[in-house]
């Protein structure tokens, strides 16, 4: 029932969003760098954070300091999509929120310097997850099988978090989907849905290898983590500057250089991810870690020999 309410709450409240977002011409573009040709509404995303607000009022106050986290990263996130923020001032807003996350998950008992390298980690995991949203339903979709992947491990494995804050954003994730995954998009989900996400998906996450104490649970962010760093190493290659908007993702000459469908890939990473985490979950715990470094060598090679073969299409 709690689940059947939010989601009929989020279904509203993400059609009041595309009112307000057509009334003041809140839209994305099509530019040289994007992957869609129409203008469509974007932030659509901000979806999630109502998500984790329905959640926080029904639970009465519940993660205090990862939802004020979560505010000002969705907060700065909503205006860079209205209105282009300078990088220093985002860079504090996301330092100050990632900040008051680690407080609430208790990693302040950490040393100085590991603070300070998971505060490093951490921003570069939500800006991979902001880079990787670049077609139709890969955002959503990705999402969506981690959402479902850590349900199950909140339910079978060991409890880690308030289950209705993953039944929240499980129907915050499908609403978006209905609008997003599909041949046309109704919507984007704009920096406010892909940087709050990988925020939401931090805190999940952190909590699970916290609560554990095992962190081979980044395998939940593998095939995204691969292809975000070995293009950011591959654009290094070519001596570009990787802070500026490109198509170089594997997901990004799939879809334009091959020609692919964008629901097509997004079911393939959706799909990939998926079979890691069953696989994952299935062997034995003593071998998690040789499972993650494999799992990071295949894809690895995967994407040297996809773009030796294909990157000639993007170049041309």
């Amino acid at each position: 029932m709690y689940f059947a309410f939010v989601l009929f709450l989020l279904f509203i409240i993400e059609l009041g969003y595309f009112r307000l977002a057509d009334k003041f011409n809140i839209i994305d573009r099509p530019n040289e760098r994007s992957s869609h040709t129409q203008i469509t509404l974007r932030g659509g995303g901000v979806i999630f954070y109502f998500g984790v607000l329905l959640f926080f009022l029904f639970s009465k106050g519940v993660y205090p300091w990862f939802f004020a986290g979560l505010t000002l990263i969705t907060g700065i996130s909503f205006i860079d999509d209205i209105k282009s923020v300078s990088q220093g001032v985002r860079l504090i807003v996301h330092f100050t929120a990632l900040l008051f996350l680690f407080y609430g998950l208790g990693l302040f008992a950490l040393p100085i310097w590991g603070v300070l390298l998971l505060l490093i980690v951490a921003t570069g995991v939500i800006n991979a997850y902001n880079f990787m949203d670049g077609i139709n339903g890969i955002t959503g979709g990705y999402s969506l099988v981690l959402l479902l992947g850590l349900t199950y491990v909140n339910t079978v494995v060991e409890t880690f978090v308030h289950p209705y804050l993953l039944y929240a954003m499980l129907a915050a994730v499908m609403v978006f989907n209905f609008f997003n995954f599909r041949v046309k998009a109704r919507c984007f989900a704009g920096d406010v849905g892909s940087v709050g996400m990988a925020f939401i998906l931090l805190f999940l996450i952190g909590r699970l290898m916290w609560v554990t104490q095992d962190l081979s649970w980044i395998l939940f962010l593998v095939v995204y983590g691969v292809d975000s760093v070995l293009t950011i190493i591959h654009r290094l290659l070519l001596k570009e500057n990787i802070g500026l908007p490109h198509r170089k993702h594997a997901y990004q000459i799939m879809a334009n250089e091959l020609g692919r469908s964008h629901v097509g890939v997004s079911l393939f990473y959706m799909f990939l991810q998926g079979l890691l985490i069953i696989g994952f979950l299935a062997i034995p715990s003593v071998y998690r870690w040789c499972y993650v470094l494999g799992s990071i060598l295949l894809l690895s090679l995967a994407y040297i020999l996809f773009m030796k073969k294909y990157f000639k299409l993007h170049q041309q």
